[in-house]
């Protein structure tokens, strides 16, 4: 009943940019801070960036900042990550989450969860 679906992965070259996009189903993201999670095969799950509800707040990952940008359409019940100048080390499946209002610290905060979209950064 209540989802996220992210969409926008897919093959890219070192230095190119993808787009992701993080959509609700079921529910509003008015109220909801959603954060970008990152999982690649033998590593923990992390952050790579928030944005809370109203679009104001942004919270960037160090080895993302500069490069990836987050950003809302609350009239859309969307989320983005524009996704620029991309590594291999980016390489990993993305996901969505939302939780209340602000950004959270840990993925236990976030009560609703994408499948997740793979990003691969390859020549």
């Amino acid at each position: 009943q209540l989802q996220l679906v992210e969409s926008g992965g897919g093959l890219v070259q070192p230095g190119g940019s993808l787009r992701l996009s993080c959509a609700a189903s079921g529910f509003t993201l008015d109220y909801y801070a959603i954060t970008w999670f990152r999982q690649a095969p033998g590593k923990e799950r992390e952050g790579v960036s928030c944005i809370s509800s109203r679009g104001i707040s942004v919270r960037y990952a160090d080895s993302v900042k500069d490069r990836f940008t987050i950003s809302r359409d609350n009239a859309k019940n969307t989320v983005y990550l524009q996704m620029n100048s991309l590594k291999s080390e980016d390489t990993s499946v993305y996901f969505c989450a939302a939780k209340s209002n602000f950004c959270g610290s840990s993925p236990n905060e976030y009560a609703y969860w994408g499948q997740g979209t793979q990003v691969t950064v390859s020549l």
